[in-house]
């Protein structure tokens, strides 16, 4: 695996990641990391018996300096002889398109050209410089917000592409990104660099700047968390890692008894009369159901696993993510309480529900459309409320967004002095009855009911839908434009991104 070496050309690094004859593509931002792995795997090639490529993206966000990065790729991939793709693509534009974050942005664009260059032939293998301390920024990130195990795995050594991994064809060689530096810390990265000396331009390596802006929540976990956990452990960063390894390893065991149980556990559709199940052909609707004396029989650990994975089978993507921890242990109330011949049901979030009766535990996919305007469930609690700071920011990790306060001076300073530094802090909760918002164009403030009325938002999701509050007024509500807050004082805009997990 990451054996040391006496070469000091060569950085400790996954050798198992590679095979001879496979071309790979590096890329390379210009920073410390992916040039140490560049010129590493340059040094080894030969050894290693691979074909080197390099590939830079410009994200177009950073003017002048991303310019700068882009020359020093091609210049240092001219330098050892290697061809060099350098692929621009519009952050800004994208992220406004989609509603997402520059850094979600920047990194979807990104994961986009690596697997264009795979799905292309271009290359075998992709290589990303990912280190022991981006795993451990990654693991804090997600452990702070809650994450299953699938989560707390961190950036995993192996990133199959998206048509492999679902029919888990994970022996495949190539369509696949790796991260052959995880074990190697970023210190030894950058004294490797020094001790190799300067490149053609002068430069060991490229500095960005966006790196210490506090802004983005990975920055604030790598200067100001780690560094103060580190006082508790000096060896966070590798406990970290460890962590990730073995929240991987044990993803990978539960993968394989669902696989193995599952098929005995689900049952489809509804059971009918005189015996036989029937399945809804109506586009849309699904479900499925477990027998409850045979779920109980296993302990609370795989009842989770099974419940979760029921719940994904039915989400329309699949998705992981298709039901939380609150929903989870919800269901698991519904499916431990008295075996009566009542029949309960639990809302649950996207049009999906839970039905228990004596004998099943049935979960059930609804076209939102047909869901009631007014359904909720009180055994789901509220998200939390929090405090976000004018101007500032803060993470709201149950909602899974990152709020961002920025305040304007008046346009009239000759009444209205410029703002002060701190203004009294907004609040971001959940809707509550009698609470209105005046969206643009409109002719005066509404009702948050009738808004949400005529976007259909229904169930848990109804229940739980964000506003940010200040001094009494809706500043920002999901999914409308509201309007700013009449006056003549400083204006305050409020922006809300997915919170991002960086790298996977």
């Amino acid at each position: 695996m990451c054996a040391k070496s006496t070469d000091k050309s060569v950085l400790p690094f996954d050798r198992s990641l590679f095979q001879p004859g496979q071309r790979v593509c590096v890329a390379v931002s210009g920073g410390a990391d992916s040039t140490a792995l560049l010129r590493t795997l340059f040094a080894a090639r030969q050894e290693l018996g691979i074909v080197l490529s390099v590939v830079h993206v410009q994200h177009g966000i950073r003017g002048a300096d991303a310019d700068a990065d882009a020359a020093f790729v091609v210049a240092l991939a001219a330098q050892l002889g290697l061809p060099c793709e350098v692929v621009r693509v519009d952050t800004p534009a994208y992220a406004a398109a989609q509603q997402a974050s520059l850094e979600t942005a920047a990194r979807n664009l990104r994961y986009g050209v690596f697997w264009d260059i795979l799905q292309t032939k271009q290359a075998d293998v992709l290589t990303t410089a990912h280190t022991l301390d981006d795993q451990a920024e990654t693991v804090l990130m997600k452990l702070l917000r809650g994450a299953w195990t699938e989560g707390l795995s961190g950036i995993h050594p192996v990133l199959l592409a998206p048509e492999i991994a679902a029919n888990r064809e994970v022996s495949s060689t190539a369509n696949k990104i790796v991260r052959p530096l995880l074990a190697v810390r970023r210190v030894e990265i950058e004294a490797y660099l020094r001790a190799l000396g300067q490149t053609t331009l002068g430069l060991p390596w490229c500095e960005d700047a966006s790196n210490r802006d506090l802004a983005h929540t990975r920055n604030r976990v790598r200067h100001h968390l780690l560094p103060l956990l580190r006082e508790f452990n000096p060896g966070l960063e590798e406990q970290l890692a460890r962590m990730a390894t073995l929240a991987r390893d044990e993803e990978a065991y539960w993968q394989g008894e669902l696989a193995r149980i599952l098929p005995g556990l689900l049952l489809p559709g509804k059971p009918v009369r005189g015996g036989g199940r029937s399945v809804s052909t109506e586009p849309g609707h699904a479900s499925l159901a477990v027998e409850v004396q045979r779920l109980r029989a296993y302990g609370p650990a795989v009842r989770r696993r099974v419940l979760r994975a029921a719940a994904e089978q039915l989400s329309p993507d699949q998705s992981s993510g298709a039901i939380d921890f609150d929903h989870t242990e919800s269901l698991l109330r519904l499916l431990e309480g008295p075996a009566t011949g009542a029949t309960r049901r639990l809302q649950l979030a996207g049009g999906l529900h839970a039905e228990r009766s004596a004998r099943e535990l049935r979960l059930e996919r609804i076209p939102l459309e047909r869901i009631p305007a007014d359904s909720s469930d009180s055994a789901n609690p509220p998200c939390p409320e929090y405090s976000l700071p004018v101007p500032g920011s803060v993470d709201a990790v149950a909602r899974g967004l990152h709020f961002t306060a920025t305040v304007a001076p008046s346009d009239h300073p000759a009444n209205h002095p410029a703002a002060p530094a701190v203004l009294p802090a907004a609040t971001v909760r959940a809707w509550q009855p009698g609470d209105r918002v005046t969206l643009q164009h409109s002719r005066g403030p509404r009702k948050v009911k009738e808004v949400l009325e005529r976007m259909q938002v229904r169930g848990r999701e109804r229940q739980n839908w964000p506003v940010v509050v200040w001094q009494g007024s809706i500043l920002w509500m999901q999914g409308v434009a509201v309007a700013p807050i009449s006056g003549q004082g400083p204006q305050i805009t409020i922006r809300a991104f997915p919170i991002s997990d960086g790298e996977q």
